[in-house]
Order: C-alpha cells, then sequence, then structure tokens
C-alpha cells in the first residue's frame, strides 16, 4: 500500500476499533492491513495501536499520529476539491426513515448530479449510532438531544398532530378537549432513550399537557406506529407530514386541531473530533437547504410556544 493509503487506513482501524471492519471500508482483506500497519509501525519506530481479540485502541504515540494524519487527510481532500471542483468518496449518513424516505430521495437525484464523484450510503434509523466507531459520517435525529461531544446543526422543526382512524372515533367518540380523554386509549411509542412510553403532548395557550392513556399496544417504530393508528387501536402523535395522504383521504382524522401537540426539532449531528471533510460539508449545507426550507415551511404556518423533547 502507498502511505497515503496507509495513513487512510490507520486513520480507520483507530476509527472503527477494528482490523477487520477497517480493512473492509478501505477494500482490502485483513491480513493485507495487518501487514500495512505493522511496515508503518517498523518504519516510525513506534507503536501506534494495541491490539486485544476484542478491540484495537490507539497508544499514546498512535493517538498523537492519528489526530495529525485526521488533519492531513481532510487537508489533501480540501486541496483535491479545490483543483477539481467536486468532491468524491462514500458519504455514510444515518437518517429517520421516513424523513428520508420523503424528503430526502425525492431530492437526492440532483444532489448526485451536483457531485457525480461522490457515493451516498444512507443508514435509516432512530437509535444512537457511535458515528466514529461504526464509520458514519452524520446522522439526522428528532428531538431534543443529549449532551454529546458532536456538533449539532439544527435543520428545523416537524409540526406534529394527533390523529386516529374513523372507526376508532365511532366507538369511543371525538373528544373536545383534552379534558375529555378519559375512557380514550393511546398507543404506546416506547422512547428509544428512556424505554417507556411517551405520554400525549397538548398545547393549551403557553402551557404544555401531557397526558399518558392505557395503552394495549406499545411499538418502537414510526411506520408500525401509523399502521395501528389506521387500524383503529387508538390515538396517536406523529409528524403531520409523513400523514398527509391519509388526512386527505380519510383513514385518519385529525383530532383536537385546537390542542396541538409541541414540534420535534430534527438536527444534523456530526463529530466535532474530526475535522469536517468537504464531502460532510456539501451533504450537511444540502441537508439544511433541502430538510431544513421545508421544515421552516410547516412551521411557518403555525405559531408555537416551544418545541419538544423525546
Amino acid at each position: 500500500m502507498d502511505r497515503l493509503a496507509t495513513l487512510d487506513l490507520f486513520v480507520r482501524i483507530v476509527d472503527r476499533g477494528s482490523f477487520t471492519a477497517a480493512a473492509a471500508d478501505c477494500g482490502v482483506s485483513r491480513p493485507v492491513a495487518t501487514a500495512a500497519v505493522r511496515a508503518l509501525e517498523q518504519r516510525l519506530g513506534t507503536r501506534l495501536l494495541h491490539r486485544s481479540t476484542r478491540h484495537v485502541r490507539p497508544t499514546e504515540e498512535g493517538a498523537a499520529y492519528y489526530r495529525r494524519c485526521v488533519a492531513i487527510l481532510a487537508d489533501l481532500e480540501d486541496a483535491d476539491r479545490s483543483a477539481s471542483g467536486a468532491v468524491a468518496g462514500l458519504l455514510r449518513a444515518d437518517v429517520i426513515g421516513r424523513l428520508a424516505r420523503m424528503l430526502l430521495l425525492p431530492a437526492l437525484p440532483d444532489f448526485l448530479a451536483r457531485h457525480p464523484a461522490l457515493t451516498v450510503h444512507l443508514g435509516e434509523g432512530e437509535r444512537f449510532v457511535d458515528l466514529v466507531r461504526e464509520g458514519v459520517d452524520c446522522v439526522v435525529r428528532a428531538g431534543n438531544l443529549l449532551d454529546s461531544d458532536m456538533i449539532v446543526r439544527p435543520l428545523g422543526v416537524m409540526e406534529e398532530v394527533t390523529v386516529a382512524s374513523p372507526a376508532y372515533l365511532s366507538r369511543h367518540g371525538t373528544p373536545a378537549s383534552p379534558d375529555d380523554l378519559e375512557g380514550h386509549q393511546m398507543i404506546g411509542f416506547v422512547s428509544s432513550r428512556t424505554g417507556q412510553p411517551l405520554p400525549l403532548e397538548f398545547t393549551r395557550g403557553e402551557k404544555v399537557i401531557e397526558i399518558s392513556l392505557p395503552a394495549r399496544l406499545l411499538v418502537g417504530g414510526v411506520d408500525t406506529y401509523a399502521e395501528a393508528a389506521r387500524l383503529g387501536f387508538g390515538l396517536v402523535q406523529v409528524p403531520r407530514y409523513g400523514l398527509a395522504n391519509d388526512l386527505a383521504n380519510g383513514a385518519l382524522v385529525e383530532v383536537l386541531p385546537d390542542f396541538p401537540p409541541m414540534p420535534t426539532p430534527v438536527s444534523v449531528l456530526y463529530p466535532s473530533s474530526r475535522q469536517l471533510s468537504p464531502r460532510v460539508r456539501v451533504f450537511v449545507d444540502w441537508l439544511v437547504e433541502i430538510i431544513g426550507s421545508r421544515l421552516r415551511r410547516n412551521a411557518d404556518e403555525r405559531p408555537y410556544p416551544g418545541a419538544k423533547a423525546r
């Protein structure tokens, strides 16, 4: 391997904590990766990595060398972009599934046309992701976020609505205010943060009201949550943009529109410990352009006293 390829491999090994994962990322076999790092250590005259059967971590000298390598590789990518006017390589992003399908994918052809040398690996999920360890460049997440060493760039807020199926409302009645919810049921959406069902949330002027109703069905995915509402299991609160067709065709009915749930903030996160590469920079800027403008338009349609936490 040439020196730059070896530097890239070394950075990947530290990021992933694994020779096997880093070798796969770089398109080489594990024996090739092992030999390349051994040759690098011999050339430098120092040990860069502590190896165990379960994990790989840098030595003190390896950590210092890693920081220099990250800066060198980012500067090289910047130089290449300055010379060619293009970004290249593989961009790994993890995005909320429904947001990816409804907002990102329709606009993605234009983004890829702008950057023909860039490949996007789009993961889907809402769980916590260790970006550096899992080799992910950035994630898009909803809700107020726990403190971390990630850089958080707000994209906007999602308007939320309370809905139920016509069949459910015919059985339980249509409440006129949150005070009328006795005897109703909700579908419990289990928080990935707490492991507990989230209460329903309503605003009355500047006041936020949380109500936990009986729930005979608990779910952990947004798509299952919405489908269970269509089947009449109970009340749910979800982003409006994802249910436009259901609301238009009557499969779901908005409930308590004068007491809307708090909107949910949406943000893109990326590691603060890494110099932002050109490919990540253009992708984050595009997210602000596409998702941010759409969410801001939705939010501007209706004033809110604040934003909810998940």
